[in-house]
């Protein structure tokens, strides 16, 4: 599977950015979502989405994220509003496919930065 991500850049606090992705490729993959990495920081979750429709969050963004899935299109989209400057990171797109007793196997986009200035 290869990841294609785009959207990212700079916004000023309170501000807001999409971020997008399309998936490409054979292998078969029911879960998309966003990780990020802030600087100096570990990469960390921030949403995901099943194939059908089952979105989870960080609790540092929910109310403010919006995640969306395009199963047909095999894109996933990252509405972020309310933006903080915390929130300044390389956004990494992600796929893998969960099923019972499968190994995860991670894919990964090329890494969109965000900065959100104060």
């Amino acid at each position: 599977v290869q990841l294609q991500a785009s959207g990212g850049g700079v916004v000023q606090a309170g501000g807001s950015l999409k971020l997008s992705c399309a998936a490409s490729g054979s292998t078969v993959i029911n879960v998309m979502g966003w990780y990020r990495q802030g600087p100096s920081k570990l990469r960390e979750p921030v949403a995901s989405i099943t194939n059908s429709g089952t979105a989870r969050y960080a609790d540092s963004v929910k109310g403010r994220f919006t995640i969306s899935r395009d199963v047909a299109e095999n894109t996933v989209n990252l509405q972020m509003n309310s933006l903080e400057p915390a929130d300044t990171a390389v956004y990494y797109c992600n796929a893998y496919y969960s099923a019972y007793d499968v190994p995860r196997y991670d894919f990964w986009g090329q890494g969109t930065q965000v900065t959100v200035s104060s």
